[in-house]
């Protein structure tokens, strides 16, 4: 039976273990709301990590997830294949912008993101083992993952500083922040000169772990295009801007130029199962597919394409292509609007700004214990820094969020 005293067994998360409070032991979750060992709700506001996407406990996914169990729970996706992972690729297949042709099954974020350089590189070594083409471009900033491609995709930061001496270099440019898309042209235009760069990777449409900080649409679009001028490959990293959390089902939906890979996880399978996703266009799957050995893709995880992940996914898919989500996340955007219309120009605050259902607050200065102040409200939400984002579950409704703009506003006159 576990007591209080084993919660000092677990090495959390993104925790400053010296000085980190207790954790809230969580027994039951519903909707929006989670539920402590002592009978506290608090509300979820980010998702648990941005991957719930209709709320806990949704019982159309749990009755997926229950019925597949008892059918197929898992097997090799090397040697065999499953009418789950068949059917989502197929579905996914039909929902991803542009001319994807084939999904890679992963676990998770950092994974999909690891498969999709794996793919880029590899593609021109299949074309020529002495290519030129070895580098990586990608936004300053950013945030792909805690694995070593990953992490050394996204440069030097604060989330990877003891790494420094073991990642491999890569090229980085501004951002196509509003205003600066010129100059991201330019950056990335000479860096291409070189003939080096085998892909670029970008988050679409937002910086995530990187600040939440969103950047020009038509900016990306003159990047993605230059790229395709010069022949390098584009991989949009939507593990956090997929599935309808930017407004359209994927980032990418609102670009002319599409990009070759796309990663997916965190909201595929709901918020209930770690499941990710690459997707590839046929034009590279067909690099890999030769008479020599060498030649193919060989990486792959022990749970690639789990049955019951991958039913899970089926389900929330079918949620999310429902026109009651479609209003539900066009609720959620318009108040979002309308708190940060009211807030814009406060005095403490640096910026407000809304992406779909994503609302961001930056405050002026580095605020204490934020974190633990909103959860003595009941609203669960983790700052980057001094900046506060809501990212909800579709499911939660117009008074919960007011609670959470309530609470938002009491940060404003803290010291």
């Amino acid at each position: 039976m576990a007591t209080l005293a084993t919660k000092s067994l677990i090495w959390r998360p993104w925790t400053h273990m010296l000085t980190a409070f207790d954790p809230i032991e969580i027994v039951h979750a519903k909707d929006a709301s989670l539920i402590s060992r002592e009978g506290k709700r608090y509300l979820d506001g980010i998702s648990s990590w941005w991957v719930n996407l209709h709320g806990h406990g949704h019982p159309h996914i749990i009755a997926s997830i229950q019925s597949q169990a008892e059918t197929l729970a898992h097997t090799l996706l090397a040697d065999f294949t499953h009418l789950p992972a068949m059917s989502l690729a197929e579905r996914l297949l039909d929902l991803l912008p542009g001319n994807m042709s084939r999904i890679f099954y992963s676990d998770n974020g950092s994974c999909a993101v690891e498969t999709a350089l794996k793919i880029a590189l590899q593609y021109w070594h299949n074309e020529n083992p002495n290519t030129t083409r070895t580098r990586i471009v990608s936004f300053k900033g950013s945030y792909f993952g805690e694995t070593f491609g990953a992490m050394s995709a996204a440069g030097e930061n604060a989330f990877n500083t003891p790494f420094w001496r073991h990642m491999f270099p890569i090229d980085q440019i501004d951002p196509p922040f509003f205003g600066n898309e010129e100059s991201a042209y330019a950056q990335l235009k000479l860096i291409l000169k070189n003939n080096q760069t085998a892909c670029m990777i970008f988050e679409p449409l937002i910086l995530g772990a990187g600040g939440m900080r969103p950047y020009s649409p038509q900016g990306l679009d003159q990047l993605i295009q230059l790229c395709k001028e010069h022949q390098v490959l584009t991989i949009a990293d939507e593990v956090m801007t997929g599935f309808g959390r930017t407004g359209t089902l994927f980032a990418s939906d609102v670009l002319t130029h599409t990009p070759d890979l796309m990663c997916l996880a965190k909201g595929l399978t709901g918020g209930t199962l770690p499941l990710a996703a690459t997707a590839c266009t046929a034009p590279l799957f067909e690099r890999f597919v030769s008479t020599n050995p060498s030649h193919s893709l060989m990486h792959g995880h022990s749970y690639t394409g789990n049955p019951i992940a991958c039913s899970a996914a089926l389900a929330s898919l079918r949620l999310l292509t429902n026109s009651i989500c479609t209003e539900q996340r066009n609720r959620i955007a318009e108040r979002h609007i309308s708190f940060a219309h009211q807030f814009k120009g406060h005095r403490n605050l640096k910026r407000v700004e809304t992406l779909g259902t994503i609302l961001i607050l930056e405050h002026n200065l580095q605020k204490p214990d934020l974190s633990r102040a909103l959860l003595n409200q009941g609203i669960l939400l983790r700052p980057l820094g001094n900046v506060l984002y809501v990212m909800p579950p579709y499911c939660i409704t117009n008074d919960e969020l007011t609670e959470i703009y309530e609470a938002l506003i009491s940060t404003l006159d803290l010291t």
